[in-house]
């Protein structure tokens, strides 16, 4: 009877939050919908954007975009929320009275927390990064001025041992300015290529070099060569001079994981960005974890003020932790902070807040 009560405490416990989490995303992502189409209505009338593409291509996809940042915030709401009722119904001290330990109560919050962080860990990684690439092409398209490239004094390691360099890229043309080229072996330059500009031409998928100079060095001895029009193939592309600000959310895990590999053999400057944003696809949804057991303990006894005084604490400890991880990646930014430490150090921190709770909770 004991085994088949404890079957019972931990179903309930289990619908009853995630039953609360997914009515309160649920809520929060309707409010979201009717407040950005009332924002964006008029540039979708003006770029005459097509009924169809609003609704499968940007509110489709900007669906599982929401539901995700907004999962850690709900998750602390769901659990305050029916854990203040039960406790407020004397419920908590009626399953702590009939022999169940608060520690066993925690079972089925943590089960539900897994399945909670499994759901976010799989949105960010593989569905969201797709989905955003439908919704940020439909963005640029109808809401936003076409992408325009603003880099200047541009360099790359194409591959190993070969460096380019070009003053600025004119995306409307596909053109590099000043455009260089150096080819090293054994950390010695052994070809250095300079030109006015390069070109791509679509016909033949090559860079085609306007009025070049080319050193070719061989120990002590130099050949020149100079001509008008030279094709070539590097491995760089248009496409990389085109990439809106968001790129790296369109990337699943893998994809993502290949272009930081690629990005430190060019010696890129934004590595450190594209690493915390790997990181923040394991530490955000681990986060699911700590805000759960936070609010169990905070809001497991029954207190004056009710539910609501759960509430305001919980929504502070909330606000607060989601702030601290804005402000930690910040800092790994900055190139003050291991990026993986930035990432992780909320959850840290939060983590020996929540058993220090735990400890006080009631047992």
């Amino acid at each position: 009877m004991i085994i088949n009560g404890f079957k019972k405490i931990d179903l309930y416990i289990i619908k009853k939050f995630l039953g609360t989490y997914f009515f309160a995303i649920a809520l929060i992502i309707s409010i979201a919908v009717v407040f950005d189409l009332s924002e964006r209505i008029e540039d979708f009338i003006e770029k005459e954007a097509p009924l169809k593409a609003i609704v499968f291509d940007y509110y489709m996809n900007f669906i599982p975009y929401f539901a995700n940042l907004f999962s850690s915030l709900f998750t602390f709401v769901a659990v305050i929320f029916f854990t203040s009722k039960m406790a407020y119904n004397t419920e908590i001290i009626a399953i702590l009275s009939s022999g169940v330990s608060f520690r066993r109560i925690m079972l089925p919050y943590l089960m539900s927390a897994f399945v909670i962080a499994l759901f976010s860990f799989v949105l960010m990684a593989y569905i969201i990064p797709p989905a955003n690439s439908v919704r940020l092409d439909f963005t640029y398209k109808y809401i936003k001025n076409p992408i325009q490239n603003t880099e200047k004094d541009i360099h790359r390691q194409v591959e190993p041992g070969l460096f380019v360099y070009m003053k600025s890229y004119n995306t409307k043309d596909d053109r590099a300015i000043k455009f260089a080229m150096e080819r090293f072996e054994n950390g010695e330059l052994k070809s250095k290529l300079l030109s006015e500009s390069a070109k791509w031409d679509t016909s033949i998928n090559k860079w085609t070099i306007k009025n070049y100079f080319i050193r070719d060095i061989d120990s002590l001895n130099e050949k020149i060569t100079q001509g008008t029009t030279l094709d070539t193939t590097i491995n760089l592309f248009p496409e990389d001079f085109k990439r809106y600000a968001q790129f790296v959310e369109t990337m699943n895990l893998t994809q993502l994981n290949d272009y930081i590999e690629e990005q430190k053999m060019q010696g890129a400057d934004d590595v450190v960005s594209l690493l915390i944003e790997k990181y923040s696809r394991f530490a955000y949804p681990f986060s699911t974890f700590i805000l759960t057991l936070i609010g169990v303990s905070l809001s497991s006894r029954k207190v004056r003020g009710g539910i609501g005084m759960h509430i305001g604490l919980g929504l502070l400890l909330s606000f607060s932790f989601i702030l601290f991880m804005r402000f930690a990646a910040m800092f790994a930014i900055s190139g003050s902070m291991n990026p993986m430490f930035a990432v992780w150090l909320p959850n840290i921190l939060y983590a020996i807040i929540a058993v220090f709770l735990y400890r006080l909770a009631p047992k």
